[in-house]
C-alpha cells in the first residue's frame, strides 16, 4: 500500500510539474501575440524616366530609404506596369522618348487617382500648370537633389494615407453636390473631370456659397504648401472649372468674379 500511494504521490508531483511548464509556455506565447505588431509592406513607387543614371540615383534614393521601387523607361511600359501590379505613387518624367508624360498622365487619370509626380527639366511656368491642371500633386525640376525627391514622395504620401475613408462626406450647394470620399464634384447630375487643385477650390466654394475668397485664400484652400508663385495660377484654375461646368450645363456660369477681389460660387442659383 506503501508503494502504491508512493507511485500516486509521484505521478501527481509529475502531473503539477508538466501543467506548471504549459502555463509558463502560454504565458509566453499570449505575450508574444498580444505585443506583435504587424509588418508593414513598403509603400511601391513606380519611376518613369528614360534617362539610365537619372533613373539609377532616384531607384537608389527611395530604395535606401525603404521603397519598393519598379522602373520604366517608356511611357507605354509604364502603363503596362500600372496594370499588372497597384503602386502608391508615380515618378513621371515628362520627356519621354515614345509619349510625352503629360500624355501618360492623362491615361492613368482615367482610371487612376494615385499620386503623380512629374520629373521635367522645363522650367516655364506653363509647363507646370499644365502638368497640375491634367492632374500632377507636384513636380521637380533637373536637375534636383535626390533627397528632396525622396522628402517630395514622402510628404505627398503623408497626405494621402492621412485622408480617411469613413462614409461618403458629402456638400451641397444648390446643384453642385461634393463628395469628399471620392473626391468627386457632381454638377447637375454630371461628375466633373477635375484635378486634385480644381476639386479642392470647388470644395471650399461649395463649403461656402457666395463667399469671396481671393487668390492667396484659394492657394490656400488647393494646397498644403502654397507658393506665391502659384498664386498667378489662380485664374487659370477657375477658368478651366468654369469650362467644365459649362460643359455640364450651358448658358450658367455659377462662379462669380469680383474684380480686385476674388471669386465667388453663386448664393442664389437661377431656375434653369
Amino acid at each position: 500500500m506503501a508503494v502504491l500511494n508512493r507511485d500516486v504521490a509521484e505521478t501527481i508531483l509529475r502531473a503539477a510539474a508538466l501543467s506548471e511548464i504549459l502555463n509558463k509556455r502560454l504565458v509566453i506565447i499570449t505575450s508574444a501575440v498580444q505585443t506583435f505588431t504587424p509588418v508593414e509592406m513598403p509603400a511601391k513607387i513606380l519611376i518613369v524616366e528614360d534617362e539610365p543614371s537619372i533613373c539609377e540615383n532616384v531607384v537608389y534614393a527611395l530604395e535606401a530609404d525603404g521603397f519598393a521601387v519598379t522602373s520604366a523607361g517608356t511611357g507605354r511600359k509604364a502603363l503596362e506596369q500600372l496594370e499588372a501590379q497597384d503602386f502608391s505613387l508615380v515618378i513621371l518624367d515628362v520627356g519621354l522618348p515614345d509619349m510625352t508624360g503629360f500624355e501618360v498622365c492623362k491615361t492613368i487619370r482615367k482610371t487612376r487617382s494615385l499620386p503623380i509626380l512629374f520629373l521635367t527639366a522645363r522650367s516655364s511656368e506653363v509647363d507646370r500648370v499644365v502638368g497640375l491642371e491634367i492632374g500632377g500633386d507636384d513636380y521637380v525640376l533637373k536637375p534636383f537633389s535626390p533627397r528632396e525627391l525622396v522628402a517630395r514622395v514622402r510628404a505627398i504620401l503623408r497626405r494621402v494615407s492621412a485622408v480617411p475613408l469613413p462614409a461618403p462626406v458629402v456638400d451641397a450647394a444648390g446643384p453642385l453636390v461634393i463628395d469628399e470620399t471620392r473626391c468627386q464634384a457632381i454638377y447637375f447630375g454630371t461628375a466633373l473631370n477635375l484635378s486634385r487643385y480644381e476639386f479642392r477650390m470647388l470644395k471650399a466654394f461649395a463649403a461656402h456659397p457666395g463667399r469671396v475668397f481671393s487668390r492667396e485664400q484659394l492657394m490656400d484652400q488647393a494646397s498644403e504648401e502654397p507658393d506665391a508663385s502659384m498664386e498667378r495660377t489662380v485664374d487659370t484654375h477657375v477658368k478651366t472649372l468654369r469650362a467644365r461646368m459649362r460643359g455640364a450645363r450651358e448658358g450658367l456660369d455659377p462662379i462669380v468674379t469680383h474684380r480686385g477681389m476674388g471669386y465667388s460660387l453663386l448664393e442664389t442659383w437661377p431656375e434653369v
